[in-house]
């Protein structure tokens, strides 16, 4: 496996050899001369020349550049301008903005200097970056084909993804792709029984805990949700991490201590967000992250829990299938409804590096995003109560206060539909993301008066939905407010109709999420199962550990930031840092 300081040592191999054998010549003459040279002024006069190489190096860049985009009848992307070095003042701010800010700190104040799209150059590497829905189509529809994950975001991730259906390009990718297609058809994504089974636990643990009186953490007990509906979904081995209970209010003693599977699922769920953590700030770093990893790949430490975890189930499965081939002896490849997604993996290959990888990217998206999600949604149900009696109104007309819903029955609720794409585009599952151009391209100017701008080769391109869909002259001067409604009137064919390109929740293009409708289903199903048993609800901020609370400098902030009363943090998806406190009422215990 490729580790960081292997990943610096190929970057540094860029520098043009002729440079190492001017420093060298130099050397060499100063000792045939007889002249004696203290360490300390070689290394310094050493290290001055890499930086005057690094300059010239940037400058000719930056000359070739101009005068390909020139010749194009384009210009270059601004670079957004630092005060010391190599931009490394801004890359430092941003990196603590990702420990202590609201998501998009930093990049909103240069968005308000140079626009939507800007150059935020990182020790003299380009790193383009954009909210403007045309770009983002051109990267991920229009002109797919030029624009791939590239070499320095797949070494950023490679320690957690591997090769990845997120984290591969070409014939890998689609490999990965049409491996996974066939498992999420209509037909399965329509089968909620894995749902019902764990929704009932979760919602017999909510109503345990509120009855003794006690605030829920929400994105906790969800979070155990999608984690036992993903591995029984994925191996057909349930982890049943609800059933080890949930954590108390963190002002309340408890004398708990997990054992057992119990442990091993919490210790695993724990050491896969820190190790996501870890990978998500790698490509904001730039060429120069693996620095930040010199005394070793930090992923190590997490990555060894998972692999704990996650090896063993493979290996079980592998040899099933083998066990099950020999027995047979013969091969069949058809998908039956009792397979799970590791079943029908092993058919295609046993390649334990393969199998986990896909895993993996499928754990991601299969539990983290619905887990994300349900926590917004609830986060927004408990702040707008209108908008949780119009939903829960929805809910009880069409299926009653008992009744499971059917794929049918999810596709014909519009306002739910509503609520889910509205909490979406607030608070879309993977906020940010990264391309890399294969090719020079032009990108059209977001002022029709200014020249296009020129794209060059292998550069790194990042985007942003979580921005883009916060943006007022895309969506409205209430852009920033919750309105399920603006799915379903006149605003709908105002903004989004002609544009659709503003809302990529799921992606778009040839990569967009196969799991789009499987996800849709999942969380549809447990909203409506919530509140045919609860009537209300509300945040009970004080019951979690106050420095996981919003500071209170936000509040002089500007949008949402002035405004959010729980703690929104990513890592490759969003989550809120602390849990989601709340309390709900009984739909039995309405007051009439």
């Amino acid at each position: 496996m490729r580790t960081p300081g292997i990943a610096l040592a190929a970057r540094l191999a860029l520098f043009p050899v002729s440079f190492y054998l001017l420093i060298l010549s130099v050397v060499r003459l100063v000792s045939k001369s007889g002249v004696s040279i203290p360490t300390w002024l070689l290394v310094l006069g050493i290290g001055a020349c890499l930086l005057a190489g690094v300059a010239l190096r940037v400058f000719l860049t930056d000359v070739a550049a101009k005068r390909k985009a020139a010749a194009m009848g384009a210009r270059l992307v601004e670079v957004m301008k630092g005060e010391r070095f190599g931009n490394i003042d801004c890359l430092l701010r941003l990196l603590e903005f990702f420990k202590t800010g609201y998501p998009g700190d930093g990049v909103t104040n240069a968005m308000d200097q140079l626009g939507p799209t800007f150059n935020f150059r990182v020790m003299y590497e380009d790193l383009i970056f954009t909210t403007e829905p045309q770009h983002i189509k051109i990267m991920l529809a229009t002109d797919f084909e030029n624009y791939v994950k590239g070499n320095k975001f797949r070494s950023a991730m490679l320690t957690v993804l591997g090769t990845g259906v997120f984290n591969s390009d070409g014939d890998m990718w689609k490999f990965h792709r049409s491996m996974t297609r066939p498992f999420f058809s209509h037909d399965r994504i329509a089968h909620f029984n894995i749902f019902d089974r764990h929704s009932d636990d979760a919602i017999k643990l909510i109503k345990q805990r509120l009855r003794a009186g006690y605030a829920i953490d929400f994105q906790d007990v969800i979070s155990r949700f999608t984690l036992d509906s993903a591995t029984e979904f994925l191996f057909g081995n349930c982890v049943h991490s609800l059933s080890a209970g949930i954590p108390y209010p963190f002002n309340v003693p408890s004398t708990e201590i997990r054992t057992g599977k119990a442990k091993i699922a919490e210790d695993f769920a724990c050491a896969f967000a820190q190790a996501q953590h870890i990978i998500a700030e790698r490509p904001w770093k730039g060429w120069i992250w693996p620095l930040f990893e010199l005394f070793g790949d930090k992923t190590a430490g997490p990555m060894k829990v998972v692999n704990q975890y996650i090896e063993p189930i493979l290996r079980e499965a592998v040899d099933r299938h083998t066990k099950m081939s020999m027995n047979d002896g013969k091969r069949n490849d058809e998908l039956t409804d009792d397979d799970t997604l590791l079943d029908h993996l092993v058919r295609l290959t046993t390649d334990p590096v393969v199998l986990k990888d896909e895993i993996l990217s499928i754990m991601i998206a299969g539990r983290d995003t619905i887990a994300g999600t349900l926590t917004f949604v609830i986060y927004f149900l408990a702040t707008h109560p209108q908008v949780l009696a119009h939903l829960r109104e929805e809910i009880l007309t069409k299926l009653g206060p008992e009744n499971r819903p059917t794929y049918d029955d999810i596709r014909e609720m519009k306002y739910l539909r509503a609520v889910i794409n509205e909490t979406l585009r607030l608070f879309p599952a993977v906020p940010f993301n990264v391309r890399e151009s294969i090719n020079p391209a032009i990108w059209p100017s977001t002022d029709p008066a200014e020249k296009p701008f020129y794209i060059p080769a292998k550069t790194s391109v990042a985007y942003s939905v979580f921005l883009m869909h916060r943006r007022k002259d895309l969506w409205g001067p209430d852009a920033e407010d919750f309105d399920p409604d603006r799915f379903l009137d006149e605003r709908l064919h105002k903004y989004l109709t002609p544009k659709p390109f503003i809302f990529l929740p799921f992606n778009a293009g040839p990569r967009i999420c196969l799991g789009q409708q499987f996800a849709y289903n999942e969380m549809s199903f447990m909203i409506i199962r919530l509140l045919q048993n609860f009537s209300f609800m509300a945040l009970v901020p004080e019951a979690q550990s106050p420095e996981t609370r919003p500071p209170a400098a936000w509040a002089s902030g500007e949008g949402r930031k002035a405004i959010e009363k729980f703690y929104p943090k990513f890592h490759l998806t969003m989550y809120a840092y602390g849990g989601l406190w709340v309390k709900m009422i009984e739909a039995e215990n309405e007051i009439a």
